[in-house]
C-alpha cells in the first residue's frame, strides 16, 4: 500500500504541555504511520518524554489534541482509554519488572488482569511470547538472576502479551552494551513484522536510529522541528539535527 495513503494511527495537533508555569512542548503537531518504527529525537529537556507521556495520557495536556485509532483521547471517558488502552503495550526504560515475581508471573500480569482467558491458553500465550524474544530457558527466572539485556526482553515479552497494534519505547537501550543494543534492535524490528506492530521510541542512540527508524521526529525546545524519514532528516540543512548528528559520532 502506498504509504502516503495511509491514515495515521496516531494523530497530535496543536499540543501545548506544560509543568507549572513552564511549557514542555508548545504546540507541536504529528503524524504517526501503522507499522513504522518513528523514533522521537532531540537533545536533553526539549519535550520527548513528555510526548509520549501526552500520548499515552500519562499526563493531561494544557491544549491540542490527541487522538488514537481515530479516537479523541483528551477528555476521553477512563472506561473507554482503558480498553483502547490493550492495543498499546510499554517498554519502560529500566523494564520495570516486578523483582518478587518470575518472568513467567511478569507476562502473565496484562493477560490476567485484561483477559478472561483460561489458564491454560494464558500458560500458552506466556510461553510463546517468551520464546519470540528467546528467553524460553528463563521462563521461571527471578529478574535478579537475569543479565540487563534478558530483563529488556522479558519486559519485551510482557508488553507484546496482548499483542498491541502499538508499542512504545522509552530508551530501551539504556544501559546496555553495544552488541545487546544490536540484538535488541533487531529484535523489535522482527516483531514489528511479525506482530504487524508501529513503534514509537525516544532515544538518543544514533547506532540503534540508524538500524530501525523509519521516520524522525525531531523536537527542540519544545518545538516540532521536522518530522519526516531518516535519510530526510540527515539531508534537512537544519543546523539542530546537523549539530544532533555530529555530536553523536563522538558520544
Amino acid at each position: 500500500m502506498d504509504k502516503k495513503i495511509k491514515k495515521p494511527i496516531i494523530e497530535v495537533r496543536d499540543l501545548v504541555a506544560k509543568y507549572g508555569e513552564r511549557t514542555i512542548l508548545d504546540g507541536v503537531s504529528v503524524d504517526i504511520y501503522p507499522e513504522e518504527v518513528t523514533v522521537i529525537l532531540g537533545g536533553s529537556g526539549c519535550g520527548k518524554t513528555t510526548l509520549l507521556k501526552n500520548i499515552l495520557r500519562l499526563h493531561e495536556p494544557f491544549s491540542g489534541s490527541v487522538k488514537m485509532f481515530g479516537q479523541e483521547l483528551v477528555g476521553l471517558e477512563e472506561e473507554k482509554f482503558d480498553k483502547l488502552l490493550q492495543n498499546v503495550g510499554m517498554l519502560f526504560q529500566n523494564g520495570a519488572l516486578l523483582n518478587s515475581i518470575s518472568v513467567y508471573d511478569n507476562v502473565s500480569v496484562p493477560l490476567e488482569q485484561h483477559t478472561n482467558l483460561p489458564y491454560e491458553i494464558i500458560d500458552k500465550i506466556i510461553k510463546v511470547k517468551l520464546d519470540l524474544v528467546n528467553l524460553s530457558h528463563a521462563v521461571y527466572l527471578a529478574p535478579s538472576e537475569l543479565s540487563g539485556g534478558m530483563k529488556k526482553r522479558a519486559a519485551l515479552a510482557r508488553a507484546i502479551a496482548l499483542d498491541p497494534k502499538i508499542l512504545f519505547c522509552d530508551e530501551p537501550s539504556a544501559g546496555l552494551d553495544p552488541l545487546t543494543s544490536e540484538d535488541l534492535d533487531a529484535l523489535l524490528l522482527k516483531l514489528k513484522n511479525q506482530l504487524k506492530m508501529s513503534i514509537v521510541i525516544v532515544t538518543h542512540e544514533l547506532a540503534s536510529i540508524h538500524r530501525i527508524a523509519d521516520k524522525i521526529i525531531f523536537l527542540d525546545e519544545g518545538k516540532m522541528l521536522f518530522n519526516g524519514t531518516l535519510e530526510e532528516a540527515k539531508n534537512s540543512g537544519i543546523k539542530e539535527i546537523e549539530d544532533f548528528f555530529e555530536a553523536g559520532k563522538f558520544s
